[in-house]
């Protein structure tokens, strides 16, 4: 089969044909449809994760159809369309059986602890316990950011922050996590501030849904905090309800958690190279609760994927670029540019 794969870390990855490979006992081999280029696949490639082993094909959001099973896989069939979390459990722990198994133990990631989906097929392993079953009439554009970015923030704001409809929602950072944000937000029938040092990020938040916008170019923590907050203050006095920081910076998780109401939730969804510094006494003042969020267990996905079913949540209007796999080498390299545009980049394999 075709994988674009990588022997060096930052070295430009290849297209070449590998071996097939086989499906696992209680685990299947995919078909892949369509696959995203995310900005973990480029950490992965860049060498910031330690699970990863060389050479390495990435790739971890994807749409497809089983093309083989193990005898084990009891819930899905060959030829079934399907999706799959970028964390997938081992399906009999503690946490995967209450339907947490974004924080399994002996997690499986593709693209990361496996190859990935950057290639003709996959591996998925313990499938009954993390596909997701997709319509067949929705299109890739629509399914494809569901397996990381649109599920990270959805599990974020609806599971661990319990956003609610009229809510007040500031997002800090609008790459493609944050803008799945902006979107679940709207669809949640929240009120949301954007926040990016980059217009274009900002214009393509205000487009999906963002009523208020701020460039935080030049502004110390203390000063977009005050900014994020005044954008609320003559419609909703109470404040920022929660805050979600979808980038990865210590000053930015300083000006997030400097916005919020009394009793409000910070959600804390991008990684940070370096110890962040959290103003405690804040938090404890005014009871505020910080909260990770690492991915979406599969058996949270029937409210998001209804959503999108529903025409509620449009991930395809996202989707900006459609390429084909041997361009995904070039749309690797070019994550060390930073973007003067915002959007979604997929690989459609049929191209």
């Amino acid at each position: 089969m075709r994988a674009i794969i990588f022997d060096q870390f930052s070295a430009r990855p290849q297209l070449r044909d590998i071996d097939a490979p086989t499906a696992p006992d209680a685990g299947v081999v995919i078909d892949v449809e369509a696959t995203g280029v995310c900005r973990s696949d480029h950490h992965a490639w860049a060498g910031h994760d330690p699970t990863i082993t060389l050479p390495h094909v990435p790739g971890h959001e994807l749409v497809g159809r089983v093309a083989s099973a193990g005898s084990g896989v009891t819930g899905f069939h060959v030829g079934q369309r399907v999706t799959v979390p970028f964390v997938c459990g081992c399906g009999t722990c503690q946490w995967c059986v209450n339907g947490d198994a974004q924080v399994c133990p002996e997690q499986t990631q593709p693209g990361f602890t496996h190859n990935g989906s950057w290639a003709d097929q996959v591996v998925i392993h313990n499938a009954d316990a993390n596909l997701v079953a997709v319509p067949e009439d929705l299109p890739a554009a629509a399914v494809v950011g569901l397996g990381c970015r649109f599920a990270t923030a959805f599990h974020g704001l609806c599971v661990r922050a319990r956003l609610a409809a009229g809510e007040t929602v500031a997002v800090f950072g609008c790459g493609g996590v944050g803008l799945s944000t902006v979107m679940i937000a709207r669809a949640l029938g929240a009120k949301i501030v954007a926040v990016d040092v980059n217009d274009a990020a900002l214009a393509s938040a205000r487009e999906l849904g963002a009523a208020h916008t701020v460039n935080a170019r030049d502004l110390s923590p203390e000063d977009l905090s005050a900014e994020v907050v005044a954008q609320f203050a003559s419609t909703d006095p109470d404040g920022v309800a929660v805050t979600v920081d979808a980038l990865g910076r210590a000053d930015t998780i300083r000006a997030a958690i400097g916005a919020l109401a009394p009793l409000g939730r910070h959600v804390q969804i991008g990684l940070l190279p370096d110890e962040p510094v959290v103003d405690v006494p804040r938090v404890i003042a005014l009871e505020l609760s910080v909260l990770g969020s690492h991915g979406m267990s599969a058996a949270e996905y029937p409210e998001l994927v209804d959503l999108v079913v529903q025409d509620r949540l449009r991930p395809q209007d996202l989707v900006t670029n459609v390429i084909g796999l041997a361009e995904a080498p070039e749309a690797m390299e070019a994550m060390n540019i930073p973007a003067r545009t915002a959007g979604m980049t997929i690989i459609d394999l049929a191209r």
